[in-house]
């Protein structure tokens, strides 16, 4: 069993636990034994079933390419059997799992996020004035496409990454055996699990591509023609915010703003 507490907001057990059960119908995730969202003597938990598998790193570096391909091939298809739930407008989601507040008030969501990013002190001290103007406007002549991607918002995991899936042998082919780690969850565009899953992935270099698009289209999810650059664009406004964290390492720092330099210069990044 695996015992996951719940130090810095209370409100996240209650909210994971509904969400792991809403999803299970569709989406491989740990049984959940028993839940505290009130917490007990110590903080709210909960015990969850252990999962059998390993997660996409580790298989990762076992270099064993068939094995990858199926995997990234099988996250295509649970990512899409996630983004199938879908909502009646996009927002936060709290217990239930129900939207509470939007994710930002008003038109254009995505670039007056990332403008407010550009205004924090933080992220001043780590990016330059070329930067942020070259981001600025990039993302402003993005802004009519990239709002009407709400358009019928869908489960965003919001952490739909390497660590957060298990995957293991099934009948002679590799699949995903879990997605973990749903706290982050919101209703909004599933491009952005796109974008947040293949961010370091490069042709030069593939781990994902091209197996995850297709298992993510053979299950049904739509994509069109120009995804990737619109999933790239998405991912900016999470960069940006975690370029605003008081604690940040400077091999984290100069890896994010690489990230998003390669997005605004429509190149891959050059990361290790």
């Amino acid at each position: 069993m695996v015992l996951r507490i719940y130090e810095h907001d209370p409100s996240l057990c209650q909210k994971e636990v509904d969400l792991l059960r809403f999803a299970a119908a569709a989406v491989p995730v740990p049984e959940v034994i028993h839940a505290a969202p009130h917490g007990l003597e110590a903080p709210p938990f909960v015990l969850m079933r252990c999962v059998e598998g390993i997660n996409f790193r580790g298989l990762k570096r076992n270099g064993d390419p068939e094995a990858i391909a199926q995997a990234a091939y099988s996250a295509g298809q649970t990512l899409a059997s996630i983004h199938n739930f879908t909502f009646a407008k996009p927002g936060w989601l709290g217990p239930g799992p129900r939207v509470t507040a939007p994710l930002m008030e008003g038109a254009n969501p995505v670039p007056r996020f990332i403008d407010s990013c550009l205004n924090s002190p933080n992220l001043n001290l780590r990016m330059d004035a070329e930067l942020k103007e070259a981001l600025h406007t990039l993302i402003w002549s993005w802004a009519s496409p990239l709002e009407q991607l709400d358009a019928v918002p869908c489960l965003v995991h919001g952490d739909f990454g390497k660590r957060n899936l298990l995957v293991r042998r099934v009948e002679e082919k590799w699949a995903v055996s879990a997605v973990l780690d749903w706290e982050f969850a919101v209703s909004g565009c599933g491009l952005a699990d796109l974008g947040h899953l293949l961010r370091y992935e490069r042709a030069s270099r593939r781990c994902f591509e091209p197996y995850f698009s297709k298992g993510y289209v053979d299950a049904g999810g739509n994509l069109s023609k120009d995804w990737r650059s619109k999933a790239r664009f998405l991912d900016l406004a999470a960069l940006c915010e975690s370029l605003t964290h008081e604690q940040l390492p400077d091999s984290a720092t100069i890896e994010l703003l690489e990230l998003v330099r390669a997005t605004i210069e429509n190149r891959e990044p050059n990361l290790l």
